[in-house]
């Protein structure tokens, strides 16, 4: 868990004012529900309007493509937000496009009290589970995860941490499949990753992605 020092630390001891960003009217009432049970005196949390809210609940939807086609909704919102993702393979991207918290959809319980209270005051927080599923910490630094990306790689990496695929890279920078797969294992060499994912995250340590 980690401090944001562009935001500032709130009191937590006043009621978490939150908006819930979802097209999901069952997920809504849920979410409603157990928001309004969570909290104790002083510490609750409050359902607002967007333009009344300190941290956005956003939903990325159970569809993932619609998914990561909304993902850069993320970066227009004026107010941190906890990204609710349908699996996995949504997390870095949403990270990537803003995002200060990941909560899985089926997982969001009692503790998203913590969640927006910490993204609230300013640190960007992710599930135990989750953060290990994204950097395994057993996982050596690799040696050749030092080199210096060129400009088509950072492009290359850019378009993975929106989950696209290597021929849907290929088709957006107007090259082979071939050089793409090319590009996408020269980005996880250099980057010392071993899936995308982790290319991702750490293209994103060292500020490579645009947020």
């Amino acid at each position: 868990m980690t401090r944001n020092p562009q935001l500032p630390i709130a009191a937590v001891t006043a009621p978490i004012k939150v908006a819930l960003l979802t097209d999901d009217p069952l997920l809504r009432a849920g979410l409603s529900s157990l928001l309004a049970q969570l909290g104790s005196p002083g510490e609750s949390i409050e359902v607002v309007d967007r333009d009344a809210a300190e941290v956005a609940l956003w939903d990325a939807g159970v569809d993932s493509e619609k998914a990561l086609a909304r993902l850069p909704e993320l970066r227009t919102l004026p107010i941190p937000a906890v990204a609710v993702v349908q699996g996995q393979a949504q997390v870095a991207p949403a990270l990537a496009a803003g995002a200060r918290g990941v909560v899985l959809r089926d997982q969001v319980g009692p503790g998203i009290h913590a969640a927006l209270t910490a993204v609230r005051s300013g640190l960007t927080v992710m599930d135990a589970q989750l953060a290990e599923s994204l950097v395994p910490a057993a996982r050596a630094p690799s040696p050749k995860g030092r080199g210096e990306l060129t400009e088509r790689e950072r492009q290359v990496v850019q378009l993975l941490s929106e989950g696209l695929s290597n021929k849907l890279i290929a088709d957006r920078l107007g090259i082979s499949d071939h050089t793409a797969k090319f590009h996408v294992n020269g980005v996880m060499m250099k980057l010392g990753a071993s899936t995308r994912t982790e290319a991702v995250v750490e293209a994103m340590r060292r500020g490579l992605i645009r947020l």
